[in-house]
């Protein structure tokens, strides 16, 4: 079945292009040019044919691009969305990473990197998508009050629901998986983004902050998620915390 994106451009020469490409490219694509329309897309969806992928401009008429984004983060934490915009300011992309967007693009972009982008999210939600429907079964990790159940694609703290992202979730199962283990920006980059992500390490760093966040009784003294000075960031190992105790 072709896969179901919401594109949210309001240049209509760009978002006529994207429209044509992702219909070549074998998908169904919704194309609305602002922030209210989309927003009201996203929430009129009959069951089961939800979207697959978010493109989303930031610079929008009226309600914009990080606000639709930060609506949807509330209510869905596992659509992927890419940003496209003509902000190249870190600032912007930082924002958006901060509020939930998976990866981003700028204009003026190459046709055939923003494709490999958007292969990129779709397979990755497809594979979550497979592991939620329990062909893989692999019991929850556990350390300390933190657990994570990759079949449910579900975390708890303390016995309280955590809301993650896509990729926040992926990178804390990465972490999970090998507790102990320094992981460099660029390992994170290729392992959660994809090799095909060309970003830069504040991409790794933004979600960590996230991230810490949320999972963190104190964020600037993290227990979970710690900083490896000169190599990247590891996932306390619970064997090394008992033996401290």
């Amino acid at each position: 079945m072709p896969y179901r994106i919401l594109c949210v451009e309001d240049n209509p020469e760009i978002g006529k292009l994207l429209g044509e490409r992702l219909v070549e490219a074998g998908h169904r694509c919704d194309w609305v040019t602002d922030g209210e329309a989309a927003l009201v897309a996203l929430e009129d969806v009959a069951p089961g044919s939800a979207y697959d992928l978010v493109m989303l401009d930031l610079m929008l008429p009226g309600i914009d691009g990080l606000e639709v984004c930060r609506r949807l983060r509330r209510r869905d934490s596992r659509t992927p969305v890419l940003m496209v915009t003509a902000k190249a300011a870190i600032r912007d992309v930082v924002v958006g990473l901060e509020l939930g967007a998976d990866d981003y693009v700028t204009k003026p972009f190459h046709m055939p990197i923003l494709m490999a982008r958007v292969q990129a999210l779709l397979r990755r939600g497809q594979r979550q998508a497979e592991g939620e429907d329990g062909i893989v079964e692999t019991p929850p990790l556990v350390c300390g009050g933190l657990v994570i159940d990759a079949d449910q694609h579900r975390v708890t703290l303390d016995g309280q629901p955590v809301q993650l992202t896509g990729k926040e979730f992926a990178l804390l199962s990465l972490f999970a998986r090998h507790p102990g283990h320094g992981f460099t920006r660029g390992e994170l980059l290729d392992r959660v983004w994809g090799e095909e992500f060309d970003g830069y390490d504040h991409t790794v760093n933004t979600h960590i902050n996230r991230l810490r966040k949320k999972i963190e009784a104190d964020p600037a003294r993290p227990r979970f998620i710690q900083t490896v000075w000169g190599v990247g960031y590891r996932f306390v190992d619970p064997a090394a915390e008992d033996e401290e105790a």
